[in-house]
């Protein structure tokens, strides 16, 4: 192997590196805001029925319902 196809083979090597750590934190981004998403849900799963009750209720003033 002589120097020039050494370096190509090195210059391939670090640019696969380099692609593989960008994809990584694009990866790593996707994660992140699933898992905020996915904390957003469970906290409007656990605690949204009682702002809509909360809501419903101030109409149902408002309009003289209640």
């Amino acid at each position: 192997m002589n120097s020039d196809e050494r370096l190509q083979q090195n210059i391939r090597h670090t640019t696969g590196q380099h692609a593989l750590k960008q994809i990584r934190a694009i990866v790593d981004e996707e994660n992140k805001n699933d898992a905020s998403k996915a904390r957003a849900l469970r906290w409007l799963l656990r605690y949204g029925w009682i702002v809509l009750l909360v809501i419903i209720a101030v109409v149902a003033r408002l309009t003289g319902v209640y």
